[in-house]
């Protein structure tokens, strides 16, 4: 972790005491939106991934391809999630996959740390 990852996960922590019932309120519904249900919490993860595309957020992309992971997708899963965001997107789509891809390879593939420093894991 770097210097300002540090700072940051020590500020949110801060902002977490000082404002509890809204940064807790946030961690509450990504709990009750990810969860299991009628539809399962991996393509619930799938589809946050390919709008983390769509908006082009790099820290959740990195989030929700973790998360997705730890729900046991399959590579067929994610690309063909991938494939929506590409479609959706276009060229810019096809380099923010890409991103998601290498999130994916390093995670699978034991190079990406599995503790979580990013702004959807709070």
């Amino acid at each position: 972790m770097d210097q300002t990852t540090n700072v940051e996960t020590g500020l949110f922590a801060e902002l977490r005491k000082l404002s509890p019932k809204v940064t807790g309120g946030l961690v509450r519904m990504r709990q009750e939106a990810y969860r299991d249900a009628a539809v399962a919490a991996k393509y619930k993860l799938l589809t946050a991934m390919a709008i983390s595309i769509a908006i082009r957020c790099e820290p959740c992309i990195r989030a929700y391809v973790q998360m997705a992971c730890d729900k046991g997708i399959t590579q067929e899963e994610l690309i063909e999630f991938l494939e929506v965001a590409m479609t959706m997107q276009g060229c810019p789509g096809e380099e923010w996959a890409l991103k998601a891809y290498k999130v994916y390879k390093e995670y699978m593939g034991g190079t990406l740390p599995g503790e979580s420093n990013l702004c959807c894991a709070h």
